[in-house]
């Protein structure tokens, strides 16, 4: 069987493409992608909310006093345009990035103490709308400033005043902690990430382990060897087993030295969270990423072996991908939370608990809980792989 594993992982050790898979991926170009990404992320939104604003103005004599405010608000800039039919235009050339148009009668509107309205034209076309968030933050100082008045003017006492304004206050206390909020958002991404390079490291090797034994004609010469079947496809399983595994592992251990080296340099929450994920929580990471390794191992050298030829296999695995993907996603869902029903809900359950590691709220009962589970399918789908090699008529499709 060693000698059937170490021949195997000698191939492809010497195939560039399982080298880029296994190695140059998981250590390089994910951290670095996923890193560049936050960081950018985070750049072009700190960008996005400094940035200056252009705008325009109709009907400024209606209201002077927030045609003023706008003038002192950072961050704004009026260009002038010769008529409202211009706004459109003006907004898709980017002359401007927003329109204010006040109707006649807004000032005597407000001093009957009626609502007045105030049109607001922009392209909202786009993910995430700072424009409107950043006028409307404009409308709803000059909102406050004009209750205020309104009520002061009643000569009511400052007590009376706040009742008015807002009769209940909402006191707000969360019992979670900096690093479980954002773990909950972090620790959603983490599992899908380190799971799909675990599947994709293996996925190549499985293929040409299997698919490419059976086109170059080797397959029948590594049967006629004196090595009972069980042992033949233990060493193929171990071979994509390693692979997937150490994918992982390394990608593990990237991110964990990325952490540790420019962890200090994120702002706020993130910094605390990433300050407070030990060694002892990557190590648990780490832990469920075998058996679920050993998973993709047993199914993807079932299907390669089914196949006839190369191409087949790479058709019928790549709809695997798409089945693995949604139990991961699953675990994103409102709702799914960890609990003895989804810790027995194969790659949901270590999604969820990939999760409450980095929010740091695992229960340890769950954790083992998950590991028995995952192992246990893992062991029949090993077992039920052998059973698949046994049948010629799987074997010998041809």
């Amino acid at each position: 069987m060693w000698i059937v594993y170490f021949k195997e992982m000698l191939e492809l050790l010497r195939d560039r493409k399982t080298f880029i898979f296994t190695v140059l991926v998981p250590i390089v170009a994910m951290p670095l992608i996923f890193g560049s990404f936050g960081y950018l992320t985070s750049t072009m939104f700190k960008k996005s909310e400094r940035a200056e604003l252009t705008y325009a103005i109709f009907g400024k004599d209606n209201a002077p006093q927030l045609v003023e405010r706008f003038a002192r608000e950072k961050g704004f800039r009026e260009v002038a345009l010769a008529a409202p039919d211009a706004i459109r235009q003006a907004i898709a050339k980017d002359r401007i990035k927003f329109a204010l148009v006040i109707p006649a009668g807004f000032e005597q509107a407000l001093g009957a103490h009626r609502q007045a309205d105030v049109a607001l034209h922009y392209n909202n076309a786009v993910a995430v709308d700072l424009t409107r968030k950043r006028v409307a933050a404009v409308i709803d100082a000059h909102n406050a400033a004009l209750r205020e008045a309104a009520l002061s003017a009643m000569k009511m006492s400052k007590a009376e005043l706040r009742f008015a304004l807002n009769p209940i206050r909402l006191e707000e206390i969360s019992t979670a902690g900096t690093r479980e909020r954002m773990g909950a958002v972090v620790g959603g991404f983490l599992p899908y990430i380190l799971l799909m390079v675990c599947l994709m490291a293996a996925m190549y090797p499985a293929i040409d382990l299997g698919a490419g034994e059976k086109e170059r004609g080797t397959l029948e010469t590594l049967l006629l060897a004196p090595i009972p079947r069980t042992q033949l496809v233990l060493a193929k399983f171990l071979v994509l087993f390693t692979v997937g595994l150490t994918s992982a592992l390394l990608m593990v251990a990237s991110m964990g030295l990325l952490l540790g080296v420019f962890g200090n340099r994120f702002e706020g929450g993130l910094a605390m969270m990433v300050r407070a994920i030990g060694a002892r929580d990557l190590a648990m990471v780490a832990l469920m990423l075998v058996p679920t390794a050993a998973i993709f191992a047993s199914i993807l050298l079932s299907v390669s072996i089914y196949a006839k030829s190369y191409k087949e296999a790479a058709g019928m695995i790549s709809p695997l991908m798409m089945l693995v993907i949604v139990p991961i996603v699953l675990a994103m869902l409102p709702g799914v939370e960890l609990n003895w029903f989804w810790s027995m809900v194969p790659l949901t359950n270590v999604s969820l608990a990939m999760k409450e590691l980095v929010k740091g709220t695992m229960d340890y009962r769950m954790f083992f809980a998950i590991l028995l589970s995952t192992t246990l399918i893992a062991g029949a789908l090993l077992a039920w792989c052998r059973w698949w090699f046994t049948r010629e008529e799987v074997l010998f499709r041809n």
